[in-house]
């Protein structure tokens, strides 16, 4: 930046102002105390008490270790609600009612069981059947080199539920797991709707 010089107009203006101000070194020094604010005294807290003895987790309350385990489908089963008359669930449960037809999913993949299954429930309840036997079998057994855990029988879960759902819940008045004679775990008795 270069420096340029003043005009004389300029230079009176500054020279006027000069005048006014008063230099820093020249100024009188006030007599006057400071005023020092002392801060105001606290009230002294009460002595803490002094701490007792305690043990880690003393004040927990005990509980023990509860693990809810998933319910198999068996247990489902067992606690839906009986639909259809107590006397016949009853005589159904011990085997004593036997089967109108039947249809073995075994060996099925998911896409081949859900439509056969839809097909032949339908088809016993339009002939007017009232049980049928569904047979899932109890899936393969697990192997004990697999590092990863699977469930056993991918039938045996799915099929109650498709009982459960459309189409078929419309026809379907009561499913229970078979009597050992039919199957036991792993076949279903199917007791259908009457059809109209």
């Amino acid at each position: 930046m270069s420096r340029r010089r003043l005009r004389p107009d300029e230079l009176d203006l500054w020279q006027q102002v000069a005048k006014s101000a008063d230099p820093l070194n020249k100024r009188p020094i006030s007599k006057e105390p400071l005023e020092i604010t002392v801060p105001k005294k606290r009230k002294e807290a009460p002595a803490p008490k002094p701490i007792s003895q305690f043990d880690v987790g003393s004040n927990t309350s005990p509980h023990t270790e509860t693990h809810y385990f998933p319910k198999t489908t068996s247990q489902r089963l067992e606690t839906e609600p009986v639909k259809m008359d107590t006397k016949g669930f009853k005589r159904l449960k011990r085997g004593k009612l036997v089967p109108e037809a039947r249809i073995d999913l075994h060996g099925m993949t998911l896409d081949q069981a859900h439509p056969a299954l839809n097909r032949f429930i339908m088809t016993s309840h339009t002939r007017g059947m009232r049980l049928v036997l569904v047979i899932t079998g109890k899936g393969s057994r697990e192997d004990p080199y697999d590092p990863t855990p699977h469930r056993r029988g991918v039938l045996k879960r799915q099929v109650p539920m498709w009982l459960r759902h459309a189409p078929l819940s419309l026809m379907v008045l009561q499913v229970a797991e078979a009597h050992i004679k039919h199957g036991g775990s792993g076949a279903y008795y199917v007791y259908l709707k009457r059809s109209r």
